[in-house]
């Protein structure tokens, strides 16, 4: 078998997930989002999930250093999290999963009620530390599929 397909080689599933009905409860009830790693670029996922949300009501922070001078869709974007005015109620990352760790401090400091992990993130570490600061996590999951099935009823 090639070594490409080496099943050690996956990497671990998300722990402590919450159940749909929690996630439908979650989606229902926040407002803000603020998606650290938000590209303008069209085609990629955070661009798209973003720009689903926003036409779906909830208000959109883009997070990256990348976007600062020119913001994304008329939108200020910020750097960090810190840099954030006010409340936020889900951060969204869209970044390599060995990152996040290292911005477990600045978004506990921030207090979103939910951290999110898009689908094919997991990090396990990171969401138990963030678990422990009183926040709800969910990883590997994309925020626009949850909010289609939700908006279908099938939760």
């Amino acid at each position: 078998m090639p070594e490409s397909c080496d099943i050690s080689k996956r990497p671990p599933g998300p722990e402590g997930n919450p159940p749909a009905d929690v996630i439908a409860g979650i989606l229902k009830s926040a407002k803000t989002i603020a998606v650290v790693g938000l590209s303008d670029k069209p085609g990629r996922a955070s661009n798209d999930v973003a720009a689903y949300l926003m036409d779906h009501g909830y208000t959109i922070i883009p997070v990256n250093p990348a976007l600062n001078e020119r913001g994304w869709k008329g939108i200020k974007a910020y750097a960090k999290l810190p840099e954030i005015p006010g409340e936020v109620d889900i951060v969204d990352f869209f970044m390599r999963a060995e990152l996040i760790g290292g911005l477990v401090d600045e978004v506990i400091a921030k207090g979103p009620k939910v951290a999110w992990l898009q689908l094919g993130i997991v990090n396990n570490e990171a969401a138990r530390r963030l678990r422990a600061a009183g926040m709800t996590v969910v990883q590997d999951k994309c925020v626009k599929i949850e909010h289609r099935a939700l908006a279908t009823d099938s939760y």
